[in-house]
């Protein structure tokens, strides 16, 4: 089953003894779920990758659309006689049955903490054994995926805390570790050092190495599982930085990985649109607009170009919902950073259509262009978290919108800061040479007032990347020679393939459809 990268709270909260009422056991195996259980063990031990794939990808989801649409799937104690009782096999197959549990139902306390508990015994395996065998990537990278957003949930439930029974708060103090903000980061980045997949992608840049060309697997008969979660556990680290707000430290994570360059974080569809995601959203957040910019137009025409292909792929409607927040974002970076010219016309022209009326009216930057801002912030943002646990004192209050709020603060914080500078811009697209005097009078202030305006303009249009450089997000930038300003403005580069290229697929279409034409 492919997971999906951000979940909806379900409508209901499954309840055992109920189900159980309508007909709903544990311990009942369909020979359906036998047949597949026994086959995708055995493809497990022969390593058959394909095979697995398949039966995870397209047989787990089959079986759960037919017959466990709204009740969990059978217990693993159930199962496990099936399967030679077999320790990582049942770890597997639990961490299966919780993912569909929180994608169909709504998990209770007890059910969160016990797939805490899973994924610790799961993990210990992974790190601390030899695990001889060889996953797809897709369900390695929806392990990571599942693990940051059961997180995510767990905090995000955790925080409502205003109408928790005492049931559920002595639950929630007797297992405080539970989803322990450093146990998650403690994990992933345990993932990251034990495969050394950091030295491995350095290896693999001097050609020592063929981790990407062989996408993570193994041919020569070893395991693909620890590596390969190393490398999805750097994209995990990111998202986890991104819910705490901590956007430099997620980037410096995600380092590693060369997102300029196909890799293996874009062998699967839910791994490349998250990592670009929180890429992009980082970027944004730190000012570097360019790079947020250049990364969401390159994931964007992706999308375009190939989301007919993941139709009947259980991802299809999140992806779709990925595409649109990040059509958002774009409309924010170009809304503070106009530059156009780095956006291929397709993604603009599907842009203008979603936002085109929004952004112009973002520009003016009054009371209305900051609502229009609170709304695609909030719309596209990720779901912050507050990871440390409520005192659990009267009176109960839900906090779970504490950190969000904090981030829209800042984030329009900035927004207003902007809100002088448009005007700067739009004289100094004007003119290639002003002085100090002549464009004081323009903006109605003093000089010494519109050297600090000039000095905030440098400071909000430049940024400092990962490696410690300052770089321009300006599409006008300037200098001061005595008291005249010199206007320098970044010249776009004419780019004519792209042109050519949809002339000759129109001229293709037209062929197509006078070929069809039959003529008397």
């Amino acid at each position: 089953m492919a997971t999906t990268y951000d979940y909806e709270e379900a409508p209901a909260t499954y309840d055992e003894g109920r189900h159980q009422d309508l007909g709903y056991d544990p311990n009942f195996v369909p020979d359906s779920v036998r047949s597949f259980v026994v086959h995708l063990y055995r493809h497990i031990r022969e390593k058959n990758v394909y095979e697995i794939h398949q039966m995870y990808e397209i047989s787990f989801q089959t079986l759960s659309d037919r017959l466990f649409k709204d009740t969990p799937w059978p217990s693993v104690d159930a199962v496990a006689h099936y399967v030679d009782n077999d320790q990582v096999f049942c770890l597997l197959y639990r961490e299966m049955w919780f993912r569909h549990l929180y994608a169909r139902l709504s998990p209770t306390l007890k059910q969160r903490i016990d797939s805490w508990d899973n994924y610790c015994s799961l993990f210990q395996v992974v790190l601390h054994r030899v695990v001889n065998m060889q996953l797809p990537n897709q369900w390695l990278w929806d392990m990571v995926d599942e693990f940051v957003y059961q997180f995510q949930s767990f905090c995000q439930y955790r925080a409502k805390m205003k109408n928790k029974t005492e049931q559920e708060i002595a639950l929630l103090r007797q297992y405080d570790q539970a989803w322990n903000v450093y146990g998650v980061l403690n994990y992933l980045q345990a993932f990251v050092e034990k495969s050394n997949i950091i030295q491995i992608l350095e290896q693999e840049k001097e050609g020592l190495e063929q981790f990407t060309a062989t996408d993570g697997y193994d041919y020569s008969g070893g395991s693909n599982v620890l590596k390969v979660l190393g490398y999805f556990s750097m994209v995990g680290l990111l998202r986890v930085h991104c819910l705490l707000g901590d956007y430099q430290t997620g980037l410096k994570c995600l380092l590693p990985i060369d997102i300029s360059q196909q890799g293996v974080y874009t062998s699967v569809i839910g791994s490349h649109i998250a990592t670009i995601y929180h890429y992009g959203f980082a970027n944004l957040m730190l000012r570097r607009y360019v790079e947020a910019i250049c990364e969401f137009n390159k994931m964007l025409l992706y999308i375009y170009k190939t989301k007919q292909y993941h139709q009947k792929s259980p991802q299809y409607e999140q992806i779709l919902k990925k595409n649109e927040q990040m059509y958002a974002l774009l409309a924010i970076c170009l809304s503070l950073c106009p530059q156009v010219k780095l956006v291929d016309e397709t993604v603009n022209s599907q842009l203008r259509e979603k936002y085109g009326e929004k952004m112009a009216r973002m520009q003016r930057y009054d009371d209305e262009a900051f609502i229009i801002y609170d709304e695609l912030f909030s719309y596209a943002c990720p779901k912050f978290i507050t990871p440390s646990a409520s005192s659990f004192e009267e009176p109960l209050v839900n906090y779970n919108q504490d950190a969000y709020r904090l981030q829209l603060k800042l984030f329009l914080y900035e927004v207003k800061q902007q809100q002088l500078l448009s005007g700067v811009r739009t004289f100094l697209k004007v003119y290639s040479t002003i002085s100090l005097g002549k464009l004081a009078n323009y903006l109605e202030v003093d000089e010494p007032t519109l050297r600090t305006i000039l000095l905030t303009y440098k400071h909000k249009t430049h940024a400092v990347d990962s490696d410690g450089k300052i770089i321009s997000n300006a599409d006008v930038d300037f200098y001061i020679d005595d008291d005249m300003i010199h206007v320098v403005e970044s010249m776009p580069v004419k780019r004519y393939g792209d042109y050519f290229l949809r002339q000759i697929v129109k001229l293709e279409g037209v062929i197509n459809d006078m070929d069809r034409i039959k003529l008397e």
